[in-house]
């Protein structure tokens, strides 16, 4: 469960692995799967351009936006969630 035998350290979970660990399993329906990460105010930074940024992590993740939400059952009971991904620009 991505917590150290050790120590009890909570090790870092992807949110798909999160919604995996929750949801019933073929419960789960995503929502706003088309929803996509922009630069509406145009942001300058000294680092890296931010929509540069967004495209890293897109490919990194494998995620769209740093948040899924969808539907599922926890238990048998009928849930919306939403879970934030810390890998994808710090959630």
């Amino acid at each position: 469960m991505n917590i150290c035998e050790q120590c009890g350290y909570h090790l870092k979970m992807s949110s798909s692995d999160r919604i995996e660990l929750l949801i019933d399993p073929g419960t789960w329906d995503p929502m706003d799967e088309d929803m996509v990460s922009l630069d509406p105010i145009e942001f300058h930074s000294e680092e890296e351009p931010y929509k540069d940024r967004i495209d890293s992590y897109q490919r990194k993740t494998g995620l769209t936006e740093a948040v899924q939400t969808g539907i599922g059952q926890l238990n048998g009971i009928p849930v919306a969630i939403g879970v934030m991904d810390f890998q994808f620009m710090g959630g």
